[in-house]
């Protein structure tokens, strides 16, 4: 396996809400790929969701011959069963911090430290081009979507990611330790990095006006169960989190230690976040219509 670095210089966030500051960005002032634990972190969502990604990104027709694009392939778990599972000739796994995918070279994956907001991003064409939980913690992602779609080659696909919370958002949800923590969470989030879940519901239309075909789109909630990966990723995830939920005013120490005390326990009755997954395929060129 290689790596590359490209365009690593950091962007602006003209998204963000005015909180009199710039918002950071994800694996700075929150989530550190340094940090001891953060690749077992990553590595329980993951568990979470892999399954359903990777039934989707087969049912799309990835297999032997395709070349792949992971965007923010974290650990690289959707990248190694692309190649291990599903059988595609290569993938090109993109992060701002390669560590991880570094530290487990199979044949076939090439890991890229890359920016992918660098207006200039672009590593070629592809059958598929993949990115989960990513562009949620980035602004401009109008644009995001447009840039990543011109990686595609004819007939290639499209598959974006990202968290859907109705539960936590809603205003008449009920409160519980859960609810309480998840809202601090994402307000947090939002104030310390920028990330904004609310839009992720446009995706189908994002697709279509990058140009894409046979767009479509589904959701997957994880069941919230003592024990299980999406519970054990949330109670670290508030951890890690810790400093912006607190400076929200939401929550103090004992409303995060409740919430995660909850999630362990058989009261815990909710819903967790969970993933809206949409995808649009490129059309083939004139003459070539009908292959995939």
């Amino acid at each position: 396996m290689t790596s590359d670095e490209h365009h690593l210089a950091e962007p602006e966030d003209p998204d963000a809400p005015d909180q009199g500051r710039t918002p950071g960005h994800y694996g700075s002032e929150v989530f550190p790929a340094e940090a001891r634990g953060e690749g077992e972190r990553i590595d329980l969502g993951a568990r979470a969701y892999d399954g359903v990604t990777m039934a989707r990104l087969k049912a799309l027709g990835a297999g032997p011959g395709w070349d792949c694009l992971d965007v923010g392939a974290g650990t690289g778990s959707v990248a190694r069963l692309l190649l291990q599972d599903a059988g595609v000739a290569r993938v090109v796994a993109v992060d701002q911090d390669v560590r991880f995918l570094e530290a487990h070279p199979i044949p076939g994956l090439t890991a890229v430290r890359a920016d992918i907001t660098a207006e200039d991003f672009h590593l070629g064409r592809f059958r598929l081009v993949h990115a989960r939980f990513v562009l949620m913690h980035l602004a401009d992602r109008e644009r995001l979507v447009t840039a990543l779609s011109r990686m595609l080659a004819p007939g290639g696909v499209l598959v974006l990611s990202d968290a859907a919370d109705p539960v936590a958002s809603a205003g008449g949800a009920t409160d519980t330790p859960f609810t309480r923590v998840m809202r601090a969470m994402w307000q947090g989030l939002r104030e310390s990095i920028g990330t904004d879940i609310s839009w992720v519901a446009t995706y189908p239309q994002l697709l279509r006006g990058a140009g894409l075909a046979a767009v479509a789109a589904e959701l997957h909630v994880p069941p919230l169960e003592p024990g299980s990966p999406i519970s054990r990723f949330w109670a670290d995830t508030w951890d890690r989190s810790r400093t912006a939920m607190l400076a929200t005013g939401l929550v103090d120490d004992a409303a995060i230690a409740a919430g995660i005390r909850y999630l362990d326990s058989p009261e815990c009755a909710g819903l967790s976040p969970g993933m809206i997954t949409c995808w649009g395929r490129k059309p083939e060129e004139t003459g070539r219509a009908g292959r995939q």
